[in-house]
């Protein structure tokens, strides 16, 4: 398995996508604005997203399941 994915699906992973979301938010939201602030809004909300609900939108790029808990597990 890939070691990028295997650390994205761990709980370090999913904590930093969270993180890392929630500060695309706050630059996408507070400091640019516009069109380019709420497109980068939008993205952090996904990574939220993705580190809440145990996701991870880069593993089927490298042939792994979408969701955390199988490549956890190793399906």
């Amino acid at each position: 398995m890939n070691p990028f994915v295997s650390f994205m699906a761990s709980t370090a992973g999913r904590v930093l996508r969270a993180v890392v979301g929630l500060v695309l938010v706050y630059v996408g939201w507070v400091t640019m604005g516009g069109t380019g602030g709420i497109i980068l809004a939008l993205v952090g909300l996904v990574m939220i997203a993705a580190g809440v609900f145990d996701f991870c939108l880069f593993a089927p790029l490298f042939g792994n399941p979408l969701s955390g808990k199988k490549i956890r597990a190793g399906k």
